[in-house]
């Protein structure tokens, strides 16, 4: 995810965008510019938003909040830590509150796995994200909300990334 996107992930989410025709999300798969990946159960009050980014998926749930899973593969990124992937996920915010910071399994792999509260743009707002480095591809999964409204949604987010899977890529969808 580059630090534009992730510093506009809730007003990207909030509007939408146009185009996304190089994707497909059928059987809990999706098919981006260069990457695929499979995602869990997606719950019946989450809205797909379309996104300009041809290698992100995106959501609304029914609380406001923003779910954005995305990747990007064949980057040299061996030798950039967890820790600074998820850091550029979050820059923009301002008043970071560490909730939990680990390393865990993630689809046989290591993921950083971070929960925070910080502002955007003044907005106070809980992010719950994951970042994984798989086969030359770096997902992220993010979890945005109102921090009134975090604890609603958290539960079904973290089953929708827990079932989160890479796919080899495919030539027909690129």
């Amino acid at each position: 995810m580059d630090v534009r996107r992730a510093c506009f992930l809730p007003l990207y989410l909030a509007i939408g965008a146009c185009g996304a025709a190089s994707t497909t999300f059928e059987g809990g798969i999706f098919h981006g510019q260069n990457v695929a990946f499979h995602v869990g159960s997606v719950p019946g009050d989450w809205r797909r938003v379309n996104m300009e980014d041809s290698s992100a998926l995106a959501f609304r749930d029914g609380r406001g909040s923003s779910i954005l899973v995305s990747g990007r593969c064949d980057l040299k990124v061996d030798d950039v830590p967890l820790i600074a992937l998820t850091n550029q996920l979050v820059m923009g915010t301002t008043e970071r509150d560490l909730v939990k910071e680990e390393t865990i399994p993630f689809d046989r792999r290591e993921a950083r796995h971070t929960v925070m509260k910080a502002k955007l743009d003044g907005v106070p707002l809980v992010w719950d994200v994951y970042v994984m480095k798989k086969n030359g591809c770096v997902y992220d999964m993010v979890y945005v909300a109102p921090p009134d409204r975090f604890e609603e949604g958290s539960g079904a987010f973290e089953k929708f990334a827990q079932d989160f899977r890479a796919v080899e890529k495919s030539n027909d969808h690129e």
